[in-house]
């Protein structure tokens, strides 16, 4: 592949946009799916929960939060114009119930009032995080006390064969997250690292390691 269509690719990945940005986001939500259930249940969600998800791509997993308890609320927050109107396409019916809220963000600032969350994830979007210091110490102003912030991400190990991630990408392992977590108020309660077998873009079956850290307030 030359460099440009490399480039285009780390660039939909990032902020998926036009006919290119529904089918990356499509694509998105079925290999991540694993990874998005891995760290939905490390929320450990219970009854009358207010959940807050950063970047949730078309959000085709929501059903599955929804499933995890009852009168719950989840709020997601997307860079990606596209995405923000795909997820409120998918969850039309959540959305028209009042269970699920959908809105645009610049990735930097989120836009809701302290200790507004019980729960809050992210999956895959640490790459893309311009300051992450800054919206470490964001999340944190918006969760609740005691409460738990699930961060998933495919492991630089893996990461690094994939050649489009030389653009755009800040890649990280185990311990470059544990260090700028470091940095924040949070505390580390627990952190697993899977390997699952995934689809490449040439069609055959690899391994990808990835990792869920949830942090406590």
């Amino acid at each position: 592949m030359k460099q440009e269509e490399l480039q285009a690719i780390a660039s939909q990945l990032k902020h998926p946009k036009g006919e290119k940005g529904i089918e990356m986001g499509n694509m998105m939500n079925e290999t991540n799916i694993n990874m998005t259930h891995h760290s939905i249940q490390n929320l450990h969600i219970t009854a009358g929960n207010t959940i807050l998800e950063l970047g949730h791509g078309n959000a085709g997993h929501v059903a599955f939060i929804f499933e995890q308890a009852e009168n719950i609320k989840y709020y997601g927050l997307e860079m990606s114009e596209l995405m923000f109107q795909e997820a409120r396409q998918i969850n039309r019916n959540f959305v028209s119930q009042k269970q699920a809220f959908f809105s645009i963000y610049d990735g930097d600032t989120i836009p809701f009032q302290e200790a507004s969350f019980d729960k809050i994830f992210t999956v895959n979007t640490i790459y893309f995080w311009q300051e992450p210091e800054k919206l470490l110490s964001e999340i944190y102003r918006v969760l609740k006390p005691k409460g738990i912030l699930c961060i998933t991400f495919a492991e630089e190990s893996f990461m690094k064969q994939l050649p489009f991630t030389q653009f755009e990408f800040e890649l990280y392992s185990t311990e470059k997250a544990e260090e700028l977590i470091a940095k924040s108020e949070f505390k580390i309660i627990n952190k697993e690292t899977l390997t699952e077998k995934v689809k490449s873009k040439t069609g055959e079956l690899v391994d990808r390691a990835f990792t869920t850290m949830v942090l406590e307030k």
